[in-house]
């Protein structure tokens, strides 16, 4: 069913879920270690999940903002929610007024495309290594998933993702019986998301404008924006992005979202690699997966826990592996000259190590080159 330029079918509903290695981790930090309200997390995400699909009508992701992320759940006995809401309210006014200024524009336009290219490779293998960790321990089921995986994905009547969620329950199960009881208990209760803006006092705002926030806006930048516009842009060239236009929407989803108790949130080449490569090809699979999420959180939100205990890590894992492969693939530097290749790979080396650094280290080669000061 094809509607307003999106697809709703079988193979959208199982590229919906080929983002989840990265957003069930992050989500589960965000609620069980820095304490969040499950309610406005899951209905930030929902909503904008749906209004993205709807605007872009390609597989563009909502992800958490990884850095603001990372820092929030490893600190949380420092980081305060509120400190998490201010840090998503400093990322959307300042998005937005780079987009709305064109400024964002102008830093896309001195950037060359080997290093939005090193980038989107960086942010690819980066993801392999994320998913080879997150099956440690846990190597059978990996490593059957990863069969599995390949076997279906080679036959494309069969949708790979529902399958591989499915074995993943299924294992969940096996291994831990009173799962079937706990979700037999799960509860539906309508509870809204509450306004944050009357919480935030002067120390929150500080810690999460300096100690948040402001640490994100690299990874932002490159990932988000950049590779995210590049990624769009060479998958679906009849659907292109602007980088003006994704600043913006970062701008809006981070004002709103955390103003309702959500988490920050930014979009990703990665993401969109994961929704392809388990079967998206339109906004559709954003506007299902939001629905769930929206779902989950105005009527489960109690219940959120037991509903992630039927993803093991080691299948979310396979999930992040495949997502890198298909982004690292696409990552290549066909005719490109000695000096582009030069770029490209310093780029990706040094984002790997730290995304800001990665594109000041590519950006100032790049110049070298043409300038003449430097050669391959």
């Amino acid at each position: 069913m094809r509607i307003g330029g999106n697809d709703y079918n079988v193979h959208e509903l199982a590229g919906a879920f080929g983002d989840l290695g990265t957003l069930i981790p992050f989500v589960v930090g965000y609620l069980t270690i820095a304490r969040m309200d499950p309610v406005g997390v899951l209905v930030g995400f929902g909503l904008f999940k749906i209004i993205v699909g709807l605007y872009f009508k390609t597989p563009v992701p909502i992800q958490p903002m990884k850095a603001i992320g990372i820092a929030a759940i490893t600190h949380a006995g420092v980081i305060t929610p509120a400190a998490i809401w201010a840090s998503g309210l400093f990322s959307g006014v300042l998005w937005l007024t780079l987009g709305l200024t064109g400024a964002v524009s102008w830093i896309a336009r001195i950037t060359s495309r080997p290093i939005v290219q090193g980038l989107v490779l960086s942010l690819g293998l980066g993801f392999i290594l994320e998913g080879v960790e997150m099956m440690e321990g846990d190597y059978l089921l990996a490593v059957v998933a990863i069969v599995l995986t390949f076997a279906l994905l080679s036959r494309q009547r069969i949708p790979a993702m529902l399958v591989l969620l499915a074995f993943g329950a299924a294992v969940a199960v096996l291994r831990e019986p009173a799962l079937i009881e706990e979700v037999g208990r799960v509860s539906f209760r309508l509870r809204l998301p509450s306004v944050t803006l009357t919480s935030l006092r002067w120390p929150d705002i500080v810690t999460g404008v300096i100690v948040l926030g402001l640490p994100q806006a690299a990874l932002t930048l490159g990932n988000a924006i950049l590779a995210t516009v590049e990624e769009n842009n060479t998958l679906f060239p009849d659907r292109k992005i602007t980088v003006r236009g994704v600043a913006i929407d970062h701008g809006i989803m981070n004002l709103v979202g955390p103003s309702l108790g959500g988490v920050p949130m930014c979009h990703g080449a990665g993401g969109m690699a994961g929704h392809v490569r388990f079967g998206a090809r339109t906004g559709g699979a954003l506007v299902i997966l939001g629905a769930l999420v929206l779902f989950t959180g105005l009527f489960l939100a109690d219940s959120v826990a037991t509903l992630f205990k039927l993803f093991p890590p080691a299948l979310l894992g396979v999930i992040l592996l495949f997502g890198g492969l298909e982004l690292a693939a696409g990552a290549h530097g066909d005719n490109a000259t000695k000096n582009d290749r030069y770029v490209m790979l310093l780029t990706a080396g040094v984002a790997m190590w730290n995304m800001g650094a990665g594109y000041l280290a590519g950006l100032l080669l790049w110049h070298a080159f043409r300038r003449g000061w430097l050669r391959a």
